[in-house]
């Protein structure tokens, strides 16, 4: 499993297209759990990085929430309409731990607040999810041809040209 950092230094064309379309959309995702029926569920999310880490947070108490807690197992995909994929699209896979650590929380919500001026200051994060990610992959269009970029920790990316 790898930290955000390692990801982004092991694979940068797919960090570089998630971010990028993380930005473009508000920071709006979709999270894929596994609900306790064993069916997929997918919700939105506002995921964020920071201090080298891949920051699962949301309001406290939600299903997804519920659904991490019994299984960690997540997939992450990037916001997209675009049938096309001309801005390319990201999926990050992996694991989620309860990271409880208050000053983290404390740091995290001043920046939240100074980013987006939502303010989560003074309370308390249970849970506060942190992403530990197995894979990942993405797909652009490149001359006309899709290219799908595929990541496992540990090993380098890998391109696929479909033409």
């Amino acid at each position: 499993m790898s930290t955000w950092d390692e990801f982004t230094a092991g694979a940068p064309r797919i960090a570089e297209i998630f971010t990028r379309r993380h930005a473009a959309t508000g920071n709006l995702c979709m999270l894929a759990t596994l609900r306790s029926d064993g069916f997929p569920r997918i919700s939105p999310i506002e995921p964020r990085v920071f201090e080298g880490r891949l920051v699962v947070a949301g309001m406290p108490g939600t299903t997804k929430f519920h659904d991490l807690a019994r299984d960690p197992r997540f997939c992450l995909h990037t916001a997209t309409v675009d049938t096309q994929v001309s801005e390319g699209d990201a999926k990050l896979f992996g694991r989620v731990r309860d990271e409880q650590d208050p000053a983290l929380h404390e740091r995290f919500a001043e920046a939240l607040y100074a980013e987006s001026g939502f303010d989560l200051r003074g309370r308390e994060f249970r849970p506060f999810y942190v992403a530990d990610l197995t894979g990942a992959s993405s797909v652009e269009i490149v001359d006309g041809a899709m290219e799908v970029t595929v990541w496992r920790s540990g090993e380098p990316e890998r391109v696929v040209r479909k033409t």
